[in-house]
This record gives C-alpha cells, sequence and structure tokens, in this order.
C-alpha cells in the first residue's frame, strides 16, 4: 500500500465531553426557570415563619425545663418561666428583626444647669459635699455652676475636682462686704455666664444648704418654659415648717400657699429653690416674646424677700405661662433646713486641723 495522508483518530470520549458541555447551558437555564416559576406561584400559606416557629419553640423549651421542677417550687417555676419566655422572646424578635425595639437612654435628655452660690463659712464643705453626691445621681447631662465671692478657694476648686461632675468654677468679683444678700450677685454672674455661652438647658438655682429629692431634677426635665413646685422650710426657732408654692390642677397654677404673712404683697409666692425655666429665656427673647430685651437679673434694690418675685416677673407675666410640678402639686421635693453655724465660726484652713487634738481622756496604763 502507498503512504497516503495520516488523519488523527478521534476517540468516543472525546466527542462524549464536548456534548455533554453543549447541553450544560441548556439544564441551568432550565433550572433557573423552573425555580422562579416556583417562587412565584407557591401560595402564601405555604410560607413558614420562620422568625415565629424560632421564637415558640425555644420558648416553649424553656417552660418546658422550667415546669420540671419539684412540687414545693411549682409556682416558682411558672413565674420563672413565663418571665423567662418574655425575655428571650423580646431578644430573639430583635434578633429576626420582628419587633423594633425603641432604647429609653437613646432619646436625648434636657441639660439641667444647676446654679450653687457658695461662701466661706464652717458647714460650707459639708453642703458642698451632700449637694454633689445627689447632683451626681442625677443622670447626664447636668452641668453645675458653682459661684464663689473674690476668688476661687483652693478648698472649693479641690473638692470640684474629686465630685465626677461637670462644673464650671466662677467667681463674683464684686464687693458683697456690705451687701446682706451676697446670693444675689453670685447668681448674676452665673445669668451672664449662660446668657454669654447661650447654654440651652432648665436653670435651676440650688442653694448649697437645701435638702433635695431625685424625683425633683427629673420633674426639671419636662419643663417647656418655666416650672413651679412647693418648697418645705424648717423656720428658725425649729419649732414648725412652712410650706410655700403653687397649688394646681394638674399642671395649672391656679393659686398659691404661704404662712409668712409678711410677704402675702409679693406677686409670685415662690421660694429661689421653688423654680427653674429654659435658659433660652436669657438669650433668645424673640422665641419667647419678650416685650424687653433688657438683661434678666435679679435685683438687689427690692426689699428682703421679695428677690424671687421681682426675678420672675422678668421670665413670665401671669399663670397661664407657668407649669407646676409634678401635676397636681402635691408633693414636696426640696427642703430648707436653716441648719447654720453660730455666726463667726470659719472652717479650719484647708478643712484640715493645723495641729492634732490633745487627748483629754487618755487611755489607762496598764500597771
Amino acid at each position: 500500500m502507498g503512504d497516503g495522508p495520516v488523519y488523527p483518530m478521534v476517540g468516543k470520549s472525546s466527542r462524549g465531553a464536548r456534548s455533554a458541555w453543549r447541553r450544560f447551558p441548556i439544564l441551568l437555564g432550565i433550572c433557573f426557570v423552573v425555580g422562579l416559576c416556583a417562587g412565584i406561584f407557591t401560595p402564601y400559606s405555604w410560607t413558614p415563619n420562620t422568625g415565629q416557629s424560632f421564637i415558640s419553640h425555644f420558648s416553649e423549651g424553656i417552660k418546658v425545663e422550667n415546669m420540671a421542677t419539684s412540687s414545693g417550687g411549682a409556682a416558682v417555676g411558672v413565674a420563672n418561666a413565663l418571665e423567662e419566655t418574655s425575655g428571650i422572646g423580646s431578644k430573639a424578635r430583635e434578633i429576626v428583626g420582628i419587633d423594633a425595639v425603641v432604647n429609653e437612654s437613646s432619646i436625648p435628655r434636657k441639660l439641667l444647669i444647676v446654679v450653687t452660690p457658695t461662701y466661706n463659712r464652717a458647714f460650707q464643705a459639708y453642703y458642698l459635699t451632700r449637694l454633689a453626691h445627689t447632683l451626681k445621681l442625677v443622670p447626664p447631662p447636668l452641668l453645675w455652676l458653682v459661684v464663689e465671692t473674690e476668688a476661687q478657694s483652693l478648698e472649693t476648686a479641690s473638692l470640684l475636682r474629686e465630685t465626677g461632675i461637670m462644673y464650671r468654677h466662677l467667681v463674683c468679683e464684686k464687693n458683697v462686704t456690705n451687701i446682706k444678700d451676697r446670693g444675689i450677685h453670685q447668681r448674676n454672674v452665673a445669668l451672664a455666664h449662660i446668657e454669654h455661652h447661650q447654654l440651652d438647658g432648665i436653670v435651676y438655682f440650688a442653694d448649697d444648704d437645701n435638702v433635695y429629692t431625685l424625683d425633683l431634677f427629673e420633674e426639671m426635665r419636662q419643663i417647656r418654659r418655666f416650672g413651679t413646685w412647693l418648697v418645705g422650710m424648717l423656720v428658725h426657732s425649729k419649732s414648725k415648717t412652712i410650706l410655700e408654692g403653687p397649688v394646681c390642677d394638674g399642671e395649672k397654677v391656679v393659686g398659691w400657699h404661704t404662712n409668712e404673712k409678711s410677704k402675702r404683697l409679693r406677686r409670685f409666692h415662690v421660694d429661689m429653690s421653688g423654680f427653674a425655666f429654659n435658659s433660652s429665656i436669657l438669650w433668645d427673647p424673640d422665641r419667647w416674646h419678650r416685650p424687653s430685651v433688657d438683661p434678666i437679673r435679679q435685683l438687689d434694690t427690692v426689699k428682703e424677700g421679695f428677690q424671687e418675685t421681682t426675678f420672675i416677673e422678668q421670665l413670665v407675666a401671669d399663670e397661664s405661662q407657668m407649669e407646676g410640678r409634678p401635676p397636681g402639686c402635691s408633693k414636696v421635693m426640696v427642703w430648707h433646713l436653716h441648719l447654720e453655724a453660730a455666726s463667726g465660726l470659719l472652717y479650719p484652713s484647708g478643712w484640715k486641723l493645723k495641729l492634732p487634738l490633745t487627748a483629754n481622756l487618755p487611755l489607762q496604763q496598764d500597771a
């Protein structure tokens, strides 16, 4: 035989592989169409509620586990089962996205601006420390404006640093030697500071010798313009107490109550610690439709006991712009106890004794 052209031999396996690759796109397309049709035409009632079944299954397991207790603790087991089921159920809903849980802490709170005038006296450290412990328990934000006269004392500055409270240590440079109520000018320093920096919050005058409940600060955060409440006072003779403040129908102020006959001529019968107001009244007169743009300050030219009412008259026109707190005004949330040491008694320098005390009752030595 002569030599002819040589052709390559193509095996059956090679032809089968090429045929399979040609069929693969066709099969893939058929599967896609079938899946698409199944998803479109499947009845809704056939769709399982995955989240709910998960919660029910998980909760049922907890119920069974807690019910499998001794007969003596059956009631406790039921209570625990319900409590744990509720907690786990809500957690499961949060995980699968069924139930949106609103966290109260995410709601912003109003800034409380607490103004405290203070001065050198025997109980100063005790008063400031007591008030600091109260303010530290108030949920933030809270700014404590502490105002001293003449200069910042090292003792007060050290005390404030150790409280852990957000504060500003201010100074009233006005000569208050011959002024009976130095607190008027100290509070005015704080008011000027708030106005200058346009601090936005609720302003409250908290004297350092008062006693406050935590409910008071929570109620203050509900104030829109001006809030007022009752103040309990222990008179100097310590033989009786005086209640002074608003009489309310809900939040509406319908009258006033006072036990002090000498002050019945006042327009508003409120103690200095018996009200709080929106700070923007000081620096945004247009928002509150104030008739005057003059700075709002306490006055030292009025008769003693009338500082509160003359100041409030600059903030509101009448009782219709006031809010009684809490609604009904039936709760005393601040007390003024008038617990002062004898005049002329000063605290030791640095609140520390220069020399150790001598033992006037020494221990008997063993023979």
